[in-house]
């Protein structure tokens, strides 16, 4: 496997297949996932679902949750409710092309005034299709908890 670690980058499309494996490379890997959490940082929605395949499957175990589709998982994120900022800290990519993983660092700010900032740390599981368009997000977050009602709608439990 081969990592990166530092910030986010601008401007990164999803791979590019590789002569010699079935996948994308490695560096095209890094910049998919880059291009992902720029993205999903600047709220650009457009940017964020280029980076998806259309049937990309998002997984959150901790709260037995998972979403289907494209659609689905543009509009949880389009919805999810507080402040929060992103930072890239490390990603790791497979030489055969298909998976990545990340470990970042939030910022959450409450929907309370007044109420302090939360730093957390997460890693997310990425698996990526022949063209390099991200199939699969598993996300785990420091502890188990409930899900915040209102995102019924998109999310099937487990």
């Amino acid at each position: 496997m081969t990592d990166t670690t530092g910030g986010t980058a601008g401007g990164a499309t999803p791979g590019t297949a590789s002569s010699t494996t079935p996948g994308a490379t490695t560096a095209a890997l890094r910049g998919a996932v880059e291009a992902y959490w720029t993205a999903a940082e600047a709220r650009d929605w457009s940017a964020f679902g280029a980076t998806l395949a259309e049937g990309v499957v998002y997984d959150l175990p901790q709260t037995r949750e998972r979403i289907l589709g494209k659609e689905r998982y543009l509009r949880f994120n389009q919805e999810y409710p507080g402040d929060w900022h992103v930072r890239v800290e490390r990603i790791v990519a497979d030489a055969e092309g298909r998976q990545a993983a990340a470990r970042t660092g939030f910022t959450v700010t409450g929907d309370q005034p007044g109420q302090q900032p939360e730093e957390m740390d997460a890693i997310h599981f990425f698996t990526f299709d022949e063209e390099g368009l991200i199939t699969g997000v598993t996300d785990f977050w420091p502890e188990s908890y409930e899900p915040p009602a209102g995102r019924e709608h998109l999310v099937e439990r487990y």
